[in-house]
Parts: C-alpha cells; sequence; structure tokens
C-alpha cells in the first residue's frame, strides 16, 4: 500500500514532540547522589565560615553525616538568611540545613524533614534591667530579634507597644545588644548562652523570663526544608536521621558542641 508522505511526515512530527516533552526518568525520580544543601555561615555554634573559607558548626557537621549516610556527594551552599526560601524554591540548592524553624507559614512553601533538634528561645538583657518580660513590662522598649523568623512575628503579635529592631542574621541580635542599640534581645536559648553570655561581651548580660516556644508547637522543632513535593528526597533525609540518631552519630555531633542533648528527647 502506498504511504501518503504528507501523513507521514504530519506523524513523524507529532511523535518526535511527544518524545522531547516527555520527562525522562531521572527528571521524574532523581537518585540524589547529588545534592546542594543552602547554609547560612553566621549562627556559631551551629554554623560558621573560618578565615580559610571553611564551614563548620552542628549543622555542617549534621549535613555532613546525613550526606555520607544517604552516599550523596554534597555541595554546601552559603546563603544569607533573607534569601533562603527563596533560593531554595529557585533552585539555587535542594536542601537547607541552617536551623530553620519548622513553622505553618514555612510548611505553605517548603516541605520538611521531622525535627533535628528543638530548642526554645529567651530574651536576653543586662543583668537587673528587666524582672518581667511581660508586654506592658516592655512597652516602649526596643527588642532585638532576627526577622522573617518565628520569633520576628511572636514578637509582632504579642508586643505591639514596643519597637522592634529586626535584624539580618542572629548573631547580630546579641551584637546590636551590646553596642547598646537595643534594650533587650530575643533569640536562641542555646546559641544566647553559648555565643554570647559565656563570651567577654556578655558577661554582663543574663536570659530573662521562661522559655519561650513562639511556634506555640503547632509544628514544632528545628527541620530540613526542602521544595515541595520532593518526596523521595524528603524519605531519604528522614532515614538518615533516623540511623544517625541510632548508631550514635547525632550523639557524638552533639556532645561535640553541646552540654545537653539538643534533640528534645
Amino acid at each position: 500500500m502506498s504511504r501518503n508522505p504528507a501523513l507521514t511526515f504530519v506523524l513523524t512530527l507529532a511523535a518526535s514532540i511527544t518524545l522531547a516533552l516527555t520527562p525522562t526518568a531521572h527528571a521524574q525520580a532523581p537518585d540524589w547522589a547529588k545534592i546542594r544543601i543552602g547554609v547560612e555561615a553566621n549562627y556559631p555554634p551551629f554554623s560558621q565560615m573560618g578565615t580559610d573559607g571553611k564551614f563548620s558548626g552542628f549543622d555542617i557537621d549534621i549535613a555532613n553525616a546525613l550526606c555520607a549516610q544517604m552516599k550523596a556527594e554534597c555541595t554546601l551552599v552559603s546563603q544569607e538568611w533573607d534569601g533562603m526560601m527563596p533560593a531554595l524554591n529557585a533552585r539555587k540548592f535542594d536542601m537547607i540545613v541552617a536551623s530553620m524553624t519548622i513553622s505553618e507559614e514555612r510548611l505553605k512553601v517548603a516541605d520538611f524533614s521531622d525535627s533535628y533538634y528543638d530548642i526554645p528561645s529567651t530574651f536576653v538583657a543586662k543583668t537587673g534591667t528587666f524582672q518581667d518580660i511581660g508586654a506592658a513590662a516592655l512597652k516602649g522598649k526596643t527588642i532585638i530579634v532576627t526577622r522573617n523568623t518565628p520569633r520576628a512575628k511572636y514578637l509582632a503579635d504579642n508586643y505591639k507597644d514596643s519597637q522592634i529592631l529586626q535584624v539580618a542574621k542572629e548573631a547580630d541580635v546579641t551584637m546590636e545588644l551590646a553596642a547598646g542599640r537595643g534594650d533587650i534581645g530575643f533569640g536562641s536559648s542555646l546559641a544566647a548562652t553559648m555565643a554570647f553570655l559565656k563570651s567577654a561581651e556578655g558577661k554582663a548580660f543574663s536570659k530573662v523570663g521562661p522559655p519561650i516556644n513562639p511556634s506555640g508547637n503547632k509544628a514544632g522543632g528545628t527541620g530540613i526544608a526542602m521544595r515541595k513535593g520532593e518526596t523521595t528526597l524528603r524519605s531519604k533525609v528522614n532515614a538518615a536521621l533516623k540511623t544517625i540518631s541510632a548508631n550514635g552519630v547525632y550523639k557524638s555531633i552533639n556532645d561535640k558542641y553541646f552540654d545537653v542533648n539538643i534533640r528534645g528527647e
């Protein structure tokens, strides 16, 4: 039977377009042999960058331990805090290991691993300055906090008559406080203790009031953020977290930096 040249051309073209538009197996299900990890190197003892340009800290060790467990080749990508979520969703990296609190607001734009540690927040001020951290006691006072965090939202919701000084990164909270540019700081209770209150600059300061969970336990803890729908990567990360928690690797990293178990278990 003779072929219709025009029909053959149309069918061939249609087949070519179909093949071109069909996602490859790799695009549909990456094997995650290579992973880029966003880190924020301004939050000791969780993350920092030395003069040699190398990252170090609890978060960095956790990221490397997870990669080793997943047998993945990982690249750490330095990113300023404010740009973390936009950079993740712009595919600058594949996940964030940067002490990011799991909140209802963040869960709208990203998926998270299981919590890998859980530390409350605290107010810090010059010793003896404040006995009460209620909204009335801090009326008109300047409170320093890292912007784009559950802590900043907590202050906005509960301290409407205070002046809120929002800074770029967690280390800036106590730096600005020590410089006298605010009356009281609000940050991670552990970071405040490890990086500030034990330092020479922090000797005149103390924690004020009880520990606070600014997320209200609605989501809970600190997790590793990934793009929405990356279920394979999330499963791999959660499995690796369980393994390093069970085999002692997590404990060895924890004990390297802290005197308490920050896993919250």
